[in-house]
């Protein structure tokens, strides 16, 4: 996988479009950073395949739009588990 990085940034790419996966969660599949993984497809995706960089975008848009929504519920889920335990 760290051979090629065209190929890489692509497979990545169609990963996150494919799942509507989070950055955090390719980087955990393919195990590599999440530093990689946006590096690849926010920057290099996009002079390889502008179409695919695009369907990439929109996911990652909409993950920031949820992410404080997806943080709340990890929150609570936390503390649950925490007070069942008292």
């Amino acid at each position: 996988m760290k051979d090629n990085v065209e190929e890489r940034a692509i497979q990545l790419g169609e990963y996150i479009a494919k799942n509507n996966a989070t950055v955090r969660l390719t980087a955990k599949k393919y195990n590599i950073s999440k530093s990689t993984v946006h590096k690849d497809v926010s920057e290099r995706l996009k002079s390889i395949n502008m179409p695919l960089y695009k369907q990439v975008r929109k996911v990652l848009d909409t993950n920031k739009e949820e992410r404080h929504i997806r943080g709340g519920i990890a929150t609570k889920e936390k503390y649950s588990k925490i007070a069942k335990k008292l």
